[in-house]
């Protein structure tokens, strides 16, 4: 697993989903179409700068109570499989019932409980609430779904692949994410991603000086967005 130096995670808090997509589309290594989010998933707190980590998974269910226990605070070995991946962590929840986001899992508590473990942030196709504590943490929700209530929200189990929004998820992999939505970035390349990302940002701004100039012309744009690719 390759480890997310503070170099590395400060690189690609400079940037965005966007210009991290188009970078890692340069590589080859996946179809276009595939290793993000789709719209389902919303982020809660657009003005927080762009998360990059560790994704932690885990399965719950909310709508009905669970065979053995009564709340989340019943698997604390969770916590501990949370420490077993190296920081920063993103934990990201399935929430397997037929009709997600009847309860939320994180609110306040629950928020500032991962924020102490070194996660910086929370995804679910199910909900999130108390919206503004958890806010004021720093700590971001990507979600489907806002709930007043935790209803009988349990771990299904953790540890295992989840899907989220169209995308799968496994333990490790990197997750990178903004207002805009996240993407899994390919451990394979992770390391030249910023660099390559930064290059697609030069080129794109060529191309966007060179339209807002008095010397526009077709033949430099079509030199120019060579330079995109």
């Amino acid at each position: 697993m390759t480890q997310l130096t503070p170099e590395l995670v400060d690189a690609f808090r400079r940037l965005d989903t966007c210009s991290v997509s188009n970078a890692v589309e340069t590589f080859d290594c996946r179809l276009r179409n595939e290793g993000f989010t789709d719209s389902a998933i919303r982020c809660l707190f657009e003005r927080l700068p762009p998360v990059v980590g560790h994704a932690v998974t885990a399965r719950i269910r909310c709508s009905a109570p669970p065979a053995v226990g009564h709340t989340y605070y019943d698997r604390t070995d969770w916590w501990n499989y949370i420490l077993t991946l190296p920081p920063p962590r993103i934990v990201v929840v399935e929430d397997t019932d037929e009709h997600p986001g009847v309860g939320a899992l994180v609110g306040e508590v629950h928020a500032n409980i991962l924020h102490a473990l070194g996660c910086v942030a929370y995804v679910t196709n199910g909900s999130v609430r108390d919206l503004p504590r958890v806010h004021d943490i720093g700590f971001q929700l990507f979600a489907a779904h806002i709930a007043v209530s935790h209803a009988y929200v349990h771990l299904v189990d953790f540890g295992q692949p989840v899907t989220v929004g169209a995308l799968r998820v496994a333990s490790g992999d990197v997750l990178y994410g903004d207002r805009h939505g996240l993407l899994t970035v390919p451990e394979e390349i992770i390391t030249r991603v910023p660099a390559e990302a930064e290059r697609l940002l030069a080129a794109e701004r060529e191309v966007v000086a060179l339209c807002q100039s008095s010397t526009f012309s077709l033949e430099q744009l079509r030199i120019a967005v060579r330079r995109l690719q």
